[in-house]
């Protein structure tokens, strides 16, 4: 009998189960005695609080983290989470990975700005958000990131920006759709103009509205999603979206879920997402606060009407002027930003300026491939903090900060603009849907949950 023969007679189910937990155990602390190391080199003594999690592998903190993302909840869970532990910075250890999380302004700052080579978008995220995105400004780094960006950046230059007559052009649709009370049958169906008090989601307009818009400027022509009822475009990038979100989310689930591929213009698509949802989000939330605060308005028209009148279109140095517009739009990003978490990846060993130590006021130390997420929503609401500097960053910041800024600010404003322009006042309905308080759906972009259910009314002598 050969010696491989003697050595199968003596294997057992039992003795092969218990030679597999050791060599797990093993493994796990070699690398956990490892990463002690690292960070004690890093910054002596600098861990984050742990976050609250009693099961092992943070199973519980997992499963009331799903709980929150499926009930629209996110922003009640982080803000229980992270408002218990000093400086706002904690960490967790999740099935074996620390993850650290944040709400803090000086570790955003480091994270987009002043430590930008620090942290990216890392690997993991490429590979997860390929299919949709492909190797666009939001999934790559380093050459390949710049090279994107640098690929996208003539479509944002001033002139192209300020240039309003694409805007124009699809607002006249819009205020047609709102005199319907919805997208419109076909370009040529025929609507009494002077109808107004009909009630509508308007949400659900403005992201059609903004798809007309973002594809008439990156590309020239328009899907026409406001006069088409049934949108087949709008709708497979809806779900497109939906599918990819779920999968980012169950990423170390991936080898068990069936995979979709998604044949597009990946560049394109990542373009046409920021310039679609953003500000579609934004529009809306923008209106869902104007619904519940009349006196807003009626500064907002007062400005418009002083600056602009009720007839003539505005020009770009029109909207730049006008502070109480700006203000409108800066407050909405500031309660809702469009991206309210996010994360980056440690590319090397590193640190953050805060968050360790007993009171979070020393610097945490950071391995490399270290997960940190972070909450621009949480931070943007944050009494004790705003308005301080870096603690009001709804395009993200440095290097990275969102190249269709100038664009976005452009298009909202002009809506505004014209909107109030036409229409006295806004009137909602959603008290009796949400009782007031909005249900926050954060995806890839945070947009109202229950829609925006609101009707505009004319003055009486216009």
């Amino acid at each position: 009998m050969g010696l491989v023969e003697v050595v199968l007679e003596y294997i057992t189910v039992k003795s092969v189960i218990v030679f597999a937990v050791v060599a797990w155990w093993l493994w796990v602390a070699v690398k956990r005695f490892d990463e002690s190391i690292r960070l004690r080199r890093l910054a002596p003594g600098t861990r984050g609080q742990s976050l609250n999690a009693h099961l092992p592998g943070g199973i519980d903190f997992v499963f009331k983290a799903v709980r929150g993302a499926m009930s629209h909840k996110n922003v009640d869970f982080w803000l229980d989470m992270l408002s218990k532990v000093k400086g706002w910075t904690g960490e967790k250890r999740i099935l074996g990975l620390r993850i650290v999380f944040t709400a803090e302004p000086e570790n955003i700052k480091a994270i987009l700005a002043t430590q930008f080579s620090d942290y990216g978008k890392g690997e993991p995220f490429h590979r997860e958000w390929h299919e949709f995105l492909g190797d666009s400004i939001f999934t790559t780094d380093g050459d390949q990131w710049h090279a994107s960006r640098q690929l996208i950046r003539p479509q944002f230059v001033k002139d192209r920006v300020s240039d309003l007559q694409c805007f124009e052009a699809h607002i006249q649709t819009l205020f047609k759709t709102i005199a319907n009370g919805g997208a419109l049958d076909g370009e040529d169906q025929v609507v009494n103009m002077d109808a107004d008090g009909k009630v509508m989601d308007i949400s659900e307009l403005f992201f059609r509205y903004t798809l007309d818009v973002a594809t008439d400027f990156l590309l020239g022509e328009d899907v026409k999603s406001l006069t088409t009822i049934k949108q087949e475009f709008a709708e497979a990038f809806n779900e497109v979206q939906r599918v990819q979100n779920i999968l980012a989310r169950a990423a170390k689930l991936k080898p068990f879920v069936p995979l979709f591929t998604f044949r597009a213009g990946l560049k394109l698509v990542a373009v046409l997402l920021a310039g679609r949802d953003t500000t579609a989000s934004t529009l809306s939330w923008t209106i869902y606060e104007l619904g519940r605060h009349p006196e807003v308005v009626r500064k907002l028209r007062a400005e418009i009407i002083e600056q602009v009148g009720l007839n003539r279109e505005p020009t770009y140095a029109d909207l730049k002027s006008m502070k109480y517009l700006q203000n409108v739009m800066n407050e909405t990003l500031r309660l809702y930003p469009v991206v309210p978490f996010n994360v980056r990846l440690a590319l090397k060993d590193t640190t953050l300026p805060v968050g360790g130590g007993p009171d979070g006021t020393l610097p945490l130390a950071v391995c490399k491939d270290t997960p940190i997420g972070y909450s621009t929503l949480l931070m943007q609401r944050r009494e004790d903090l705003y308005p301080p500097p870096w603690t009001y960053v709804p395009f993200n910041g440095g290097p990275r900060i969102c190249i269709g800024q100038q664009f976005a600010l452009t298009e909202m404003g002009y809506t505004l603009c014209r909107l109030f322009q036409r229409f006295e006042r806004v009137e909602s309905f959603m008290d009796e849907i949400d009782g007031g308080k909005p249900l926050l759906k954060a995806e890839i972009v945070l947009q109202p949950g229950d829609g925006v259910k609101v009707a505009f009314y004319k003055g009486k002598d216009e």
